[in-house]
């Protein structure tokens, strides 16, 4: 559980680093992700950083914020953002780095195998897990808004993992067939090593940079508008369905314009 909350830590300063620095003009920019200003962006991370805090630490507090969130389903992520949309910037930052602070206390100190509460019970390591695929997803879209690049790191293998074993749920949030036919998936990470899930005899097969499969899965890019390659129909299908998260079956972005077999290692 130390060097997954180690990982965590590290994703969530990263961002912190990244919108410590820009202008009150720049946390009002759209980003990919409906529309949402980078403010927006923020106040849903600080809010769930909470979430995650009660459901490891106070299970009282946490079940009594989910009969809140039950009677506001319709406008869920409205309620979630608005604690921080109330909030000056450097206020929201503040009151996310307390957040941030007090969930990785609370992680810290739980067994990797302790089952928490959420929309379904889930381990303390499943747990932590999600908030790093969160805080990083979210980051994506800050970065897209403000038109610029971060370095890649190792602990997308963390949401990598996340992918490759929501396979299933992907195609079942869908009221999909499961398929049967398993996907080799073999990929780079930034520091050069690979990192592989499935059997390796599969002709089902994605292959290519970590941080594509990553980008893919939590849907902040289509497969076909980056270089992966993806060979069988199973594969192809679960590309285009993806969906590391938990909730309703989303619609992810559709294909730009791409270069005739981009995406598909022709």
């Amino acid at each position: 559980m130390k060097e997954l909350c180690q990982d965590l830590a590290a994703e969530g300063q990263g961002l912190d680093e990244l919108v410590s620095r820009i202008g009150d003009g720049d946390w009002n920019k759209k980003t990919p992700f409906y529309d949402w200003t980078v403010k927006d962006e923020i106040a849903h991370v600080a809010y769930f950083d909470r979430l995650a805090r009660l459901s490891a630490s106070d299970k009282a507090a946490f079940d009594e914020e989910m009969t809140k969130i039950a009677a506001h389903l319709e406008d869920l992520f409205l309620y979630t953002r608005e604690p921080g949309l109330k909030k000056s910037n450097s206020e929201l930052l503040t009151w996310w780095r307390a957040e941030r602070k007090g969930m990785m206390a609370a992680y810290e100190g739980l067994d990797p195998k302790t089952r928490l509460p959420w929309h379904l019970p889930m381990s303390a390591r499943s747990s932590a897990t999600a908030r790093i695929m969160e805080t990083w997803a979210h980051g994506q879209d800050v970065v897209d808004a403000l038109g610029i690049k971060r370095p890649a790191t190792d602990r997308l293998k963390h949401i990598a993992h996340l992918g490759n074993v929501t396979f299933g749920w992907s195609f079942s949030c869908r009221g999909l067939e499961v398929p049967d036919s398993p996907v080799r998936v073999e990929l780079t990470s930034p520091s050069g090593k690979l990192w592989t899930w499935g059997p390796e005899e599969s002709g089902e097969r994605i292959s290519g940079e970590a941080e594509d499969f990553c980008l893919v899965v939590t849907q902040r890019r289509h497969y076909l508008d980056t270089q992966l390659s993806v060979r069988g129909a199973v594969a192809e299908k679960w590309m285009s369905v993806a969906q590391v998260f938990a909730g309703p079956p989303a619609e992810g972005p559709k294909p730009r314009k791409v270069e005739a077999g981009r995406g598909r290692g022709e």
